[in-house]
């Protein structure tokens, strides 16, 4: 039964007075340090709703025009500074928003995706011609691969009414603009307004003049020129091997008990390692496994104001050989993932370009958004249902998973456990890695 998404044209959509005196039109913001690498990479979140609004589309669209006073930036495009060479900046000049209205022609609940599978192991293979061409149709997507280009705007958003009355806001976004903290801070703002409120709680902040410099912790391996063909997997590692991996460090390590990134990342790390590189033909006792995940440094370290949307964020590595992670207990993985985390990161860096090639399908990258604020955005019926990501492969730095928060209408007991969004492996390895995952399971 395939779902019908009638999409209405795509129209601009402008601040709906002119913005306050501190971003005032014209005027441009330096992109920082942190803001820089990701100006072509685009990033799709989209936010399940159950419980209808009234003309949901309409209202939205209303609330995102008066959002973008607060939020002027938003509305404007990135262009070249007079330094030349890396100097990127914000100009605001009020140009705009993309909006999308659409309907979609069954209920929420008749759409696969936003289900929980029963298979075992709580993992999937999506299918293209049901997930990814619905996922296709939800957000609006740049023309091109990436994004950046003259005249690209920062922020394409689409709003879909199911038949049951719920609906979905798909949000793409140039991530030079923000992170997913940062544009989640953005969509609270509009479900505020949209709710009747005069002004966003938060004042948003978007200047970086006081931020330090980004530190470097980790280089992104060289990409290999050929495509890799990635499976899209949806994943649940449930609360009880979470539960399981945290019982078993206070136990047998004495430590205060891991976050949940740290133990779905652990497992990750290992499954991924076993099915996709160990059990390869090319692999070899010098093969390395290694991952990288992005930290959040607003507080941290770099000590942003209040309000500020910008990108915070950086990237810790730990670099191991495959073998070593392969065979590790999940507990020893939750350790060095720590103290990649503290800072404390290991110091194999690879240095020549054949190896960094060698690890390019070998290096697994991982983002949380679980409480970045997503899961905060009530435009008038409630919060979300389900928070999710669009991972397209081709924009990708590799290998990756996203991990989410669980939908909050499952039934079947996974109430606590952690959602995964992954294009992590080939598709000839997909079988073994999700066969991991659920042989972990069964034997927490």
């Amino acid at each position: 039964m395939g779902v019908v998404v009638r999409k209405s044209p795509a129209m601009v959509v402008r601040p709906s007075e002119p913005p306050p005196t501190t971003t005032a039109s014209g005027t441009t913001i330096k992109l920082s340090s942190f803001d820089k690498p990701y100006t072509t990479l685009p990033v799709t979140s989209f936010l399940v709703f159950e419980h209808p609004i009234h003309e949901a589309a309409e209202t939205v669209k209303g609330a995102l025009s008066q959002a973008l006073v607060y939020y002027y930036p938003i509305a404007g495009r990135i262009v070249a500074g007079p330094g030349g060479g890396d100097d990127l900046r914000i100009q605001c000049n009020g140009e705009g928003v993309t909006f999308v209205a659409a309907s979609a022609s069954h209920a929420l609940k008749d759409v696969e995706f936003f289900a929980r599978s029963s298979s075992p192991g709580g993992a999937r293979k999506t299918t293209t011609t049901t997930t990814l061409l619905l996922l296709d149709e939800l957000a609006v997507y740049y023309p091109a691969e990436r994004c950046g280009g003259p005249g690209d705007p920062l922020l394409l958003m689409q709003v879909t009414e199911f038949s049951c009355g719920g609906f979905v806001l798909g949000a793409t976004w140039n991530h030079g603009l923000a992170d997913g903290a940062g544009m989640a801070q953005f969509l609270q703002a509009v479900g505020e307004l949209a709710r009747g409120s005069s002004q966003p709680s938060l004042v948003p902040v978007r200047s970086s003049d006081d931020l330090p410099p980004r530190p470097d912790i980790s280089r992104r391996p060289t990409k290999k020129s050929e495509p890799l063909d990635l499976a899209c997997l949806d994943i649940a590692v449930p609360s009880s091997l979470i539960n399981g991996v945290r019982a078993q460090l206070l136990h047998e390590r004495h430590h205060q008990a891991c976050t949940m990134f740290e133990a779905v990342a652990a497992v990750l790390w290992r499954c991924r390692t076993r099915a996709a590189i160990v059990s390869g033909t090319t692999s070899t006792p010098s093969s390395l496994a290694p991952l990288r995940f992005a930290v959040n440094l607003r507080k941290k370290l770099v000590n942003a104001r209040d309000g500020y949307y910008g990108n915070c964020v950086t990237m810790r590595v730990v670099t191991a050989a495959a073998r070593t992670v392969a065979s590790a207990d999940i507990v020893d993985l939750v350790e060095m993932i720590r103290r990649a985390k503290d800072g404390v990161v290991h110091d194999d860096q690879l240095t020549t370009k054949d190896e960094e090639e060698q690890v390019w399908y070998n290096t697994l990258t991982l983002s949380s958004w679980r409480n970045i604020g997503f899961e905060k955005a009530d435009f008038g019926g409630g919060t979300p249902e389900r928070v999710m990501c669009r991972l397209q492969p081709s924009v990708l730095a590799g290998p990756s998973c996203v991990v989410n928060l669980p939908c909050v209408t499952e039934k079947d007991g996974g109430l606590g456990s952690s959602n995964v969004f992954a294009a992590c492996v080939k598709e000839e390895h997909a079988g073994a890695f999700l066969g991991e995952i659920a042989s972990l399971i069964s034997f927490k």
